[in-house]
């Protein structure tokens, strides 16, 4: 079972800058591999949508965050972090973290963390 443990959500101005931080393990210390890492968002009375995704083809990014928000992964490829720059009143939502990762066990499937709340206010 592979776990996601998000990080770095807050409060922020907007303008402002913050950092979201997803970390994937496997709870019994077994082997996977993570494949796609990405961040969801869901704001309150909307549907959950895509900010950005990572995986070894490259990267994509929703049009509302382009050139305003950067994911990038270490070099385990196993955490993900997303840069968030410019920050707007509209970005204020429950980031969710999302891993599709492989184990012996389950095969590949979709992970998700837990959520952290990102609020955009003066």
């Amino acid at each position: 079972q592979v776990q996601l443990v998000e990080s770095g959500g807050g409060l922020v101005q907007p303008g402002g800058s913050l950092r979201v931080s997803c970390a994937a393990s496997e709870s019994a210390f077994r082997a996977f591999r993570v494949n796609i890492m990405g961040w969801y968002r869901q704001a309150p009375g909307k549907p959950r949508e895509l900010a950005a995704e990572i995986s070894r083809l490259g990267t994509v990014y929703a049009e509302s965050v382009k050139g305003r928000f950067t994911i990038s992964r270490d070099s385990t490829e196993n955490t993900v972090y997303l840069q968030m720059n410019s920050l707007k009143p509209e970005d204020t939502a429950v980031y969710y973290c999302k891993a599709n990762a492989w184990t012996a066990a389950t095969g590949s499937r979709d992970y998700w963390g837990q959520g952290t709340q990102v609020t955009v206010s003066s």
